[in-house]
């Protein structure tokens, strides 16, 4: 049994499926000579035990291949789609090919997806989406992209902080003083923010920025009322339910992202709420939708296509002693979302 701090072995795998080093090796290699239901019951056991098939000498051994693993939080999200295009436009334009895996925003599964495109032979790693408060969280993926760097590999990420890889850092902190400066300026006193997951750097960085904000003005960032929920559309239907029965003094929420700006659109339509003449809504990202909603959406833009090919640019140069950062900058843009804070 290999030990907890241990990456299992071959051996643990062919020992847990009583065949021979070599009936195993042959069945993950998915080579003849294996009936299926033994490949099965082998692949079955190597899945259980998170074992992967020596990602970095078979790197070595066989050269890696013209292929970009990206690795996203939710294929669905319009903002991790559109980073999609981005690393996809530069991809091709260099022969190159893309391989696209969800994590979840789970960082077991994420990680778990990183050592499966390592075992797959990717040339480049790119990660898009949040990291975590706690860097034990990232810790595992951290020391598996140096491994790979260190073996001849490249690695990049968008949105992450601790992973020890190039980035490109969009401007969170920034961007949610921006959104809170805008509401305040229009007269809001009484805000709240459907935030995302607690945990999500990213959600804790925009938060800061809207603290920030209030704090220029002479008010306390305990004034706001922050609700946590997923950090999707169905998260914000679900904040802002909650927003509306907990705080049915507010006039403006912010929601963390464009997902659930359109989750909480979704839900104050659905209880007659008018947008912005008696709530007014902001979301953050600028997806390519946002100006299309009823009504249209202020918002932050990043420029969301350009980091997806700036973080590839960075996979592509040669690994420098420290990780290179690149910030994304932001725009306000002001929409039929927002009005005047209602008079009272």
């Amino acid at each position: 049994m290999p030990r907890a701090s241990q990456r299992p072995r071959l051996v643990d795998v062919a020992e847990h499926a009583a065949v021979s080093l070599a009936t195993a090796s042959r069945a993950l290699a998915g080579r003849e000579g294996v009936s299926t239901e033994v490949a099965d019951r082998i692949r079955q056991v190597a899945r259980e035990l998170g074992y992967v098939a020596n990602p970095y000498a078979r790197t070595l051994a066989s050269g890696a291949t013209s292929t970009v693993g990206l690795i996203v939080h939710q294929v669905d999200d319009p903002y991790f789609s559109e980073i999609a295009a981005g690393v996809i436009q530069l991809a091709s334009e260099q022969g190159l090919l893309v391989q696209i895996c969800q994590s979840g925003r789970d960082p077991d599964y994420e990680l778990q997806q990183l050592r499966h495109l390592i075992a797959q032979r990717v040339g480049i790693v790119l990660i898009s989406g949040s990291g975590y408060d706690d860097p034990r969280m990232e810790s595992a993926a951290r020391a598996e992209l140096a491994a790979f760097q260190d073996h001849g590999g490249r690695a990049a990420a968008i949105g992450r902080h601790a992973l020890g890889v190039d980035a490109v850092l969009p401007d969170n902190e920034a961007g949610g003083h921006a959104l809170a400066q805008h509401l305040m300026d229009l007269g809001h006193r009484r805000i709240a923010v459907a935030a995302g997951s607690a945990g999500l750097t990213t959600v804790a960085d925009r938060l800061a920025g809207v603290s920030s904000a209030l704090r220029e003005r002479g008010r306390s960032p305990a004034d706001l009322a922050v609700v946590h929920s997923d950090f999707t559309r169905g998260g914000g239907r679900a904040a802002a339910e909650q927003i509306l029965n907990d705080h049915p003094e507010t006039t403006a929420i912010i929601a963390l992202n464009d997902a659930m700006a359109m989750g909480v659109l979704s839900t104050l339509r659905s209880r007659r709420v008018p947008v912005p003449t008696r709530m007014s809504v902001v979301g953050f990202d600028d997806v390519s939708v946002a100006a299309d909603l009823a009504p249209s959406l202020t918002t932050i833009r990043l420029p969301m296509t350009e980091m997806g090919r700036t973080a590839l640019t960075l996979a592509l140069k040669p690994r420098t002693a420290r990780p290179r950062r690149r910030p994304t900058g932001h725009l306000l843009v002001v929409r039929d979302s927002t009005g005047p804070a209602p008079r009272t």
